[in-house]
């Protein structure tokens, strides 16, 4: 496995307890390096290993040098004694500590969270570091949700130079660009969104024409306003997307876009791109239409509201119209997802916690969102509006940035079957052609069951990552040939690209470079990639100091992954996993058949087992809450 020489460049990954494996694109496994042989790497260094044989005669492997550091700022915490300072990073995988000579503090405070820079790491046991930013008190919210964007290297605040471009912009409607534009302001139009939502990215109109149900799906103009080259423009690029974290936004444009002129707010005129569907009774598609246009939203519904009119309860709403408009669209959207469903979409379920945050954003409650028919009634048409339009642009051979789903993992499938037959399921993963309509029907039968939750993130950890590319292999997951993003522009950079090469199309231009648009396609997959990481730690970090307050508390849970130092278990009821860590000495582990197994008892524990588990503590800054099993 090592290259010539013994030697070989590659990846490190370490894992928490310091040891570590190397990867390397020649590869299809990873080779283990013992902790004592790292060196002076870190965390997703590029390095140089060679293997050295060991008097066993087997090969041993050690790091000779850093070809490359992935990353030279860390985020944690300060330790400041008398003479001199040490430096945790909040990143478990940063697995030693920074000396920080006391010259080097920049005023930092004991205790506090701040950003450190690798200054060198020679000879010595610990890399040296030097505070670069002070973001404030570990037991402050604030402090704590920017140093999750911090880790991950997304910005929260805009240069006045952008938000002074931001302001400049006009916000009047032209003549020009009503003439130029599709006139729909007299089309029946609203928009459907979170009660908290401030951006609203897409409306939907309703018209029948000739007995046939003519659907616009109105989307923000915002490539209208946010023009190549400008700082504006390469800001929003850089970020690549919004950040949702628990109790934020991190928007990707600044407020006067994002929340006023580009949101498609009720009662005011907008521009719009929109994609206009006729439909017939079945809702297949007799016509579409794809330009610039103008629009007017004349009312802003919740989803909560839309779910009353749809569910047939006693509304506010006196526009009898408007409720009919709700109620023929989410017929339509049935009969969309009816078609989709059939043509192997895969029907995936995963929990969202929800939290409720008093004003100091301390969470109260935690509970799971709920996705409605109001909620499917806008992914229907969004779906059908994202792949309408990628299925124009590849059918004129025309640059477009492609949303991929590859396959599923092979190997991952054959676990899953595994591990689904010792609950009585059956998976066939080797019919390629029916897998989709195999996975869906396991996940019909889990379904209301204990072990719901663990087969159903088993699947989608088999499932491939979604990226964007202008190379197009389809969407597996939707079932899709052509798929791409449309219809987020206000909070997506790939959807200002995606509407920047329709509007080409449609001008006359040429098919824009390929090559250009595929450098793009890397960076937002990288910031989505961070963005996603930065969210799943702000839900981690509510959930354990939610539970922080509860410490003795007995709940009932499912065991959702097994380590060789652990079990994690999911506590259903709070949708929180803490960590039952074991002592070595007491337990048996084997991973081939997820289980441990006490040496004195002889009580078997493995993935999918119920279990009542005791909240044993919680460290709030580590989003780390340990358990203990109730029988001990």
């Amino acid at each position: 496995m090592i290259k010539k020489d013994n030697e070989m460049v590659g990846v490190i990954k370490f894992n928490s307890n310091g040891s570590a494996q190397i990867f390397n694109g020649d590869l299809t496994d990873s080779i283990h390096i013992n902790k004592k042989n790292t060196s002076n790497a870190l965390h997703l260094d590029t390095v140089l290993v060679r293997g050295v044989k060991t008097k066993s005669g087997l090969t041993d492997v050690e790091v000779i040098s850093v070809e490359q550091r992935h990353k030279e700022e860390f985020v944690g915490v300060i330790q400041i004694s008398q003479k001199y300072a040490f430096f945790t990073a909040d990143n478990k995988k940063i697995h030693v500590d920074f000396y920080i000579a006391k010259s080097k503090i920049n005023k930092a405070k004991d205790g506090e969270v701040v950003v450190v820079k690798l200054l060198e790491w020679g000879d010595s046991k610990n890399p040296k570091g030097e505070v670069v930013k002070i973001l404030g008190d570990s037991s402050d919210n604030n402090t704590v949700m920017h140093s999750i964007l911090e880790e991950y290297g997304l910005p929260y605040e805009f240069s006045k130079e952008v938000i002074e471009e931001s302001e400049a912009i006009p916000v009047d409607i032209t003549q020009e660009d009503i003439i130029s534009r599709k006139d729909m302001r007299n089309v029946l139009t609203f928009t459907i969104d979170p009660a908290t939502a401030k951006d609203f990215d897409d409306a939907l109109s309703v018209e029948w024409v000739d007995g046939l149900l003519k659907v616009g799906v109105h989307i923000a103009d915002v490539s209208h306003y946010l023009k190549e080259g400008t700082e504006l423009d390469k800001e929003a690029f850089k970020r690549g997307t919004s950040v949702y974290l628990v109790d934020r936004v991190v928007p990707m444009l600044p407020e006067a876009l994002s929340n006023g002129l580009c949101s498609l707010r009720p009662l005011e005129d907008k521009l719009t791109y929109s994609a206009i569907f006729t439909l017939d009774k079945d809702a297949n598609i007799v016509d579409e239409w794809f330009g610039r246009t103008i629009t007017h939203s004349n009312h802003r519904f919740t989803y909560e509201e839309a779910q009353t009119i749809i569910d047939g309860n006693e509304s506010d709403l006196e526009d009898k119209i408007l409720k009919e408009a709700v109620l023929v669209l989410d017929v339509y959207a049935k009969k969309l997802r009816k078609i989709r469903t059939k043509d192997d979409s895969i029907s995936f379920s995963k929990k969202e916690p929800f939290f409720e945050l008093d004003k100091d954003s301390k969470p109260i409650s935690l509970k799971f969102k709920e996705l409605k028919d109001s909620n499917q009634l806008i992914e229907d048409f969004m779906l059908l509006a994202n792949r309408r339009v990628c299925t124009l642009l590849n059918g004129k051979k025309s640059t477009m940035i492609q949303r991929c789903h590859d396959r599923p993992n092979i190997d991952k499938l054959m676990s899953l079957s595994n591990f689904a037959k010792q609950f009585g399921y059956s998976l066939d993963v080797n019919d390629a052609d029916n897998l989709a309509n195999n996975l869906n029907n396991l996940l019909g039968e889990v379904k209301g069951t204990l072990e719901e939750t663990i087969i159903s993130n088993l699947v989608i950890m088999s499932m491939s990552k979604a990226y964007y590319s202008t190379k197009n292999i389809g969407h597996y997951g939707l079932g899709f040939d052509d798929y791409t993003h449309f219809t987020s522009p206000i909070r997506r950079y790939s959807d200002v690209i995606a509407h920047r090469l329709l509007t080409n199309l449609l001008d006359g231009g040429k098919s824009m470079d390929p090559t250009k648009i595929e450098v793009k396609t890397k960076h937002l997959s990288g910031r989505e990639n961070l963005s996603q990481k930065a969210q799943r730690a702000s839900i981690k970090y509510k959930q354990a100091e939610f539970l922080s307050t509860r410490i003795g508390q007995i709940y009932r849970g499912v065991i959702s992954s097994v380590t060789d130092y652990g079990i994690f278990v999911d506590m259903g009821e709070n949708g929180c996993e803490g960590l039952f860590k074991y002592d070595y000495r007491n337990y048996v582990t084997n991973l081939s058949t997820y289980s441990i197994t006490n040496k004195v008892s002889g009580v078997r524990y493995r993935l999918g087992d119920e279990i009542m588990v005791v909240i044993k503590s919680v460290d709030i800054l580590k989003k780390e809450i340990n358990l203990s099993l109730l029988n001990g």
